[in-house]
């Protein structure tokens, strides 16, 4: 059984086992189950979908948390299923991970089919939605080849924001660095449909390249090849989540 959410420890162990819940008090008073290794005893304890549950030394739940760092391919999707394109699960399962291990991840931030650079993939959707909520101004940030010159009006325009009528938005100030004539580096706190296309779309200059290499402190390894992947750091992990989730994770292999 794996915990959706959180439950009272009585509520858990009395559907994980089939055990009638007046007998769950009995069970915890003669010290049977541990959570995460310590002996539980209070019915009224939570647990969620990462607390290791055993009972007569028997786990009833043990979910490792995942964070994967992924250097993603032009052309691939991000998406856990596709009919027409190949996913990023695709990438990772072809890599060696076993669908055990991928089948309840899911994308934090996803990147367009012909972009590539760094994706994070995780199973906790309490992390992603730390990482990806509007209100936590989580920068981003991208390298862009551009068809035409950048013009210092442009430049201008990201850093004051850019209205889309259609949707009747103004985009977020966006820092537009020119690095070259034609390449840029762009920081967002925000990530709209086809954003940074349609910034550059308003000046009529088409978008050859978009690279992101940064979310907040998480950066792409330059040693990652396209296509390859490594597990997050517990720092890293740490910057978008509480404390607590330090002693699930100094126990797991994913998060040395």
């Amino acid at each position: 059984m794996t915990v959706a959410k959180r439950y009272r420890l009585d509520r858990f162990l009395s559907i994980a086992t089939n055990t009638p819940r007046r007998s769950i008090r009995r069970i915890l008073a003669e010290k049977r189950v541990t959570v995460d290794g310590e002996i539980a005893d209070d019915i009224r304890q939570q647990v969620d979908q990462f607390s290791l549950v055993t009972l007569d030394g028997i786990a009833l739940q043990h979910r490792s948390r995942r964070y994967i760092l992924l250097h993603k391919p032009i052309g691939v999707v991000s998406a856990t299923k596709d009919d027409i394109h190949r996913t990023v699960i695709d990438v990772l399962r072809d890599s060696g991970l076993p669908d055990s291990e991928l089948n309840d991840l899911h994308i934090a931030g996803r990147l367009d089919l012909n972009s590539s650079g760094l994706l994070l993939l995780t199973n906790d959707s309490d992390w992603s939605a730390a990482l990806t909520t509007p209100e936590k101004k989580v920068a981003k940030v991208y390298e862009v080849t551009l068809g035409n010159p950048i013009s210092d009006e442009c430049i201008t325009a990201f850093e004051q924001g850019i209205y889309f009528p259609y949707e009747n938005i103004t985009t977020k100030p966006a820092v537009l660095e020119r690095l070259t004539p034609n390449t840029a580096r762009v920081t967002l706190v925000e990530g709209k449909y086809h954003q940074i296309k349609r910034m550059f779309g308003r000046f009529r200059n088409p978008v050859l390249k978009l690279h992101r290499v940064a979310i907040g402190d998480i950066r792409l390894d330059a040693s990652l090849e396209s296509g390859e992947h490594r597990e997050l750091t517990l720092s890293e992990v740490l910057l978008f989540s509480q404390p607590t989730i330090i002693q699930h994770c100094t126990t797991e292999h994913n998060c040395d």
